[in-house]
């Protein structure tokens, strides 16, 4: 069977024309690389003149939005590449993802939860469609196919200007009728409210398929916190769902509350599931547990013909009560932040949550 991520394609003669767009290349024009005058690199290329990294980045002013690609199509993006700094504008931009002019965007999520680094603190991922390399550069493989037009834009909320490093590849082709258009969305509880039950996505309508879950989450209270199932609620479940995990760090592929004696709670990054960061606590300042972990059903995508709703459960472990029980489960109030993957038959979703603000995104990172 072929596979977008495997090795027999490499062989294959195709009509497609592969492009990508940067600082260097900002339309992605076909040999027009590297031929910039002006730009962030332009002083210390001056003894050398044009062609030497003259326009390798761009300054993106407080309060203002970046258009990094306008894209006609048909065609797909292949690849994402980008790093910023500061580092605290992983958490302070907001990037999206518009397909075929539609003025919704497909994509709305932090920069950083997009790759998996939620809390403006790095993290190696080694993972099939999302990489993350030192010092913060973020790399996504998903493919994002579009019939008519793509655009890229990234949004600096915070009261400084960041300055960005990209690269987008993609190629121009047809894309498959059954094609559908890549979507992320991004939710934060914080704290989650006496439900104890945090939204992932709810009222997404149309046919397509769920591909990933990244959750920043944040503890509030002492103890094991994740007991918590995920549920996938498919094609007009209301009460109970179709899918329901056996708790938070089983549907990450753990076990035991990620816990190795005696070291404790153990990182790990595989190709399609990790635990890839734990935040934590120093003693003064930063003084709760926090945890990056990601899940992507590539080989397992959950496939809805209707609608689809994700929850997961903030539930933790609390002391027994007597009457021979050591343990009971307790409903815990944590920090919770999700990104949420997905493709859908449409390029836009009505299901869009509302966009975040500064304040809503605000994370304590190390200065």
């Amino acid at each position: 069977m072929s596979t977008t991520f495997g090795l027999d394609d490499l062989a294959r003669t195709t009509p497609a024309r592969t492009r990508s767009i940067s600082a260097e290349n900002p339309t992605g024009a076909k040999g027009a690389g590297g031929a910039a005058t002006e730009g962030t690199g332009a002083r210390a290329a001056s003894r050398l003149g044009q062609g030497w990294k003259v326009s390798p980045s761009i300054d993106v002013p407080a309060g203002e939005t970046a258009v990094l690609a306008e894209i006609d199509g048909p065609g797909t993006i292949r690849h994402l590449w980008c790093t910023t700094a500061p580092h605290a504008a992983w958490r302070q931009t907001l990037l999206r993802v518009y397909w075929d002019g539609e003025q919704t965007p497909a994509v709305e999520v932090p920069l950083g939860d997009f790759f998996c680094n939620g809390w403006s603190v790095f993290s190696p991922v080694s993972s099939v469609p999302v990489t993350v390399a030192p010092n913060g550069g973020f790399n996504a493989y998903w493919p994002m196919p579009f019939r008519r037009r793509a655009r890229v834009t990234l949004e600096n909320l915070a009261p400084e200007q960041m300055t960005l490093y990209y690269q987008i590849d993609y190629e121009l082709a047809d894309v498959p009728a059954d094609a559908s258009y890549f979507h992320a969305q991004w939710r934060r509880s914080n704290p989650v409210d006496e439900s104890s039950v945090h939204t992932l996505l709810d009222g997404v309508a149309g046919a397509g398929q769920y591909v990933g879950t990244y959750l920043a989450w944040g503890t509030n209270s002492p103890g094991w916190w994740g007991e918590g199932e995920l549920k996938f609620y498919l094609d007009g479940d209301q009460d109970w769902p179709t899918i329901c995990g056996t708790g938070t760090e089983d549907y990450f592929g753990g076990a035991w509350n990620f816990d190795v004696k005696p070291h404790g709670y153990t990182a790990y990054t595989t190709p399609y599931l990790g635990l890839n960061q734990i935040l934590r606590p120093d003693g003064l300042y930063a003084s709760q547990q926090r945890f990056g972990m990601y899940r992507w059903h590539v080989l397992d995508p959950v496939r809805f013909q209707e609608d689809l709703r994700v929850t997961v459960q903030c539930l933790g472990i609390g002391a027994g009560q007597g009457n021979g029980l050591k343990h009971r489960y307790r409903k815990n109030r944590d920090d919770i932040a999700s990104t949420s993957l997905f493709y859908l038959d449409a390029p836009s979703s009505a299901a869009l949550p509302a966009t975040p603000g500064l304040l809503d995104l605000e994370v304590d990172a190390p200065d």
